[in-house]
Formats: C-alpha cells, sequence, structure tokens
C-alpha cells in the first residue's frame, strides 16, 4: 500500500558525539504539500535535512523515506529528490547553462529540454551566458534551486532558499513554490527562519528548538490558534467577566496574569466590547485589537518548551 507520507521520523535521533543534535523527532511529510521547518540557527533544521538527502546518518529511532526505511532502498529513491541546503554548490568558471548542463549529465536525465525547463522556472534564462562567479548572492541561490528541480523530482528539500533575495525575487520565490507545490505536486520541505514567508507558502510548519520538534501543526489550526483577539484593559476585570458572560454567552476570554481581559476569535467589533463596560461604569485604560504573528507564537513556544525541560 503506497504510503501518503513522503517523509516519515520516528524518535529520530541524531548526536554528533556528546552533543545531541536532534531528540526524539517525530514529523510526517505528506504528499504534495509545502512543509515549513521552523527554528534558529543551530535548532536542527540543517542536520535533519542533511539526514533526509544522504549526507548524515541518523544515531536512533527511524526515518522512512518514500516509504522505506531500508538505507540501500533510500539511496535509489533519492534519485526523486531535488537537494539544496547550505550554500548552493556549482561551478564558477562555468555559465549559468554549463553548470545546469553538467548537472543533467551527472543525473542521468535525458534531454537538454530539462535545461531549459530549470532556467524558465526560476527566471534565470537572460542570465544563462554568465559566469557563476558574476552571480549575486540572490542569483546563487536561483541557480541551485535551478539545479535541485532539473528533472521535476517528487521531493524538494530547501535550506533558507530565499536567503539573499530582494523582495522581487522572495515573491516569485513564493509564487515557484506554490506553482510546484499545486500544478505538479511536488512535496517541498522549506527550512526557514524568515518566519513571515513561511506564514504565506507553508500548509504545515514543524517549530524545532535545540533539536526537539515542540510542535507539528496545519496552516488552518496554526491561523486559528493565531487569529486577531481583543485585548482590554478596565478597573474591574471579574465583572467585567460577569457582564461579558451574560451579553455573549460562550463567548471564550482569558484573564491574563496583568489583568487584562483578552477575548479570543471575537464574535463582534472593538466598539462593542468596550460599550459593555461603559454602560456599567467600569473603567476602560485600553482596548485593542490585536493578531498574535508567527513570530509571537514561535518565542511563545520555546519559551513554554525551555520551561518545561528545565523542569525535567
Amino acid at each position: 500500500m503506497k504510503s501518503e507520507y513522503i517523509v516519515e521520523a520516528r524518535e529520530l535521533c541524531k548526536s554528533f558525539g556528546s552533543f545531541q543534535a536532534l531528540k526524539k523527532i517525530n514529523l510526517q511529510v505528506k504528499r504534495g504539500e509545502i512543509y515549513g521547518l521552523i527554528g534558529d540557527n543551530g535548532a536542527g533544521k540543517t542536520t535533519f535535512l542533511k539526514l533526509l538527502a544522504g549526507q548524515s546518518y541518523l544515531t536512533e529511532g527511524e526515518l522512512l523515506l518514500f516509504g522505506t526505511s531500508d538505507p540501500v532502498s533510500q539511496n535509489r529513491q533519492r534519485k526523486r529528490m531535488g537537494v539544496l541546503i547550505e550554500e548552493p554548490g556549482f561551478y564558477s568558471q562555468l555559465t549559468v547553462e554549463k553548470n545546469l548542463e553538467y548537472y543533467r549529465i551527472q543525473k542521468g536525465i535525458p534531454g537538454k529540454e530539462a535545461v531549459e525547463r530549470a532556467l524558465e522556472f526560476t527566471k534565470l534564462t537572460d542570465v544563462r551566458k554568465k559566469m557563476g562567479k558574476q552571480l549575486s548572492l540572490g542569483m546563487r541561490q536561483r541557480l541551485g534551486l535551478a539545479i535541485a528541480l532539473l528533472g521535476e523530482p517528487e521531493l524538494l528539500l530547501l535550506d533558507e532558499p530565499i536567503n539573499g533575495l530582494d523582495p522581487s525575487g522572495i515573491i516569485e520565490m513564493r509564487q515557484l513554490f506554490d506553482k510546484l507545490s499545486r500544478e505538479k505536486n511536488i512535496t517541498i520541505l522549506i527550512s526557514s527562519h524568515i518566519l513571515s514567508e513561511l506564514e504565506q507558502v507553508a500548509d504545515v510548519y514543524g517549530f524545532l528548538d535545540q533539536g526537539i520538534l515542540m510542535e507539528q501543526i496545519g496552516r488552518e489550526e496554526l491561523q486559528e490558534k493565531c487569529s486577531d483577539y481583543i485585548e482590554i484593559r478596565v478597573s474591574d476585570p471579574q465583572k467585567y467577566c460577569v457582564l461579558l458572560e451574560r451579553e455573549l454567552p460562550g463567548e471564550k476570554y482569558q484573564v491574563r496574569p496583568d489583568g487584562a481581559v483578552r477575548i479570543l476569535q471575537p464574535g463582534e467589533g472593538a466598539d462593542f466590547y468596550g460599550r459593555i463596560a461603559g454602560r456599567q461604569w467600569i473603567g476602560i485604560y485600553e482596548l485593542e485589537q490585536r493578531k498574535t504573528s508567527l513570530e509571537q507564537y514561535f518565542l511563545k513556544l520555546k519559551e513554554e518548551s525551555r520551561a518545561k525541560f528545565a523542569v525535567k
């Protein structure tokens, strides 16, 4: 039976001597989705991608790639992958076109049209005759991605793929990822610390910190957790909550440690929540509609995770 997952990690650990880079990772990447692996530098993102690419080997646990955990079979399956990890690898003395032709032959991909498709996909056609050493950092990233896309792989592993791109290049890359996923059903695993960009492209998010996968969450659930909320500071929070429950039964809210009342997924506009207080002569010190950013959510997860493991 064909697995719905292209990548599965089960209690996966990776150590370098006494240093544990990955700690009991359990992670699944479904076919056709864009998976965003989020974490600070040193969190273990690149280590995990290198395990998938066969550039490193796990210490404990199990890794399934295209449904197989057998190392020999996995090496064969890696022909179905495109990889861009850390610095793009190419020859500085060759042109963009010649670099792609070299890697096409090395990968055993028939037909020179594969090079044309890669150039077109990554918008490198106009610089095809430019030498590798003449490329800007952004163009180097594009060439690395073009090499990874040769042969239209089923799985793309991309480590910080938008590094060095200008705003226009970032938008184009975002559109490319969406096109590859939606039109060609290519599964993409992207690692990045630029959370605002992953927020716009990923279907699923995995949050890594100090080698620990803190959470794996789908886009819809994350959006729900990060949705708009209203925060109101009043002179009598207890009385205000009683009024809130009477006026809007079932409304979800929290009383924060500082006494502020946070209304989650508000069903009314901010003014309505102010009027509830005003009618009962409850003083309003602050009333603001806010949204939790992906950065704030990640920082909160880190704080909770580190507190949990510090206790242990």
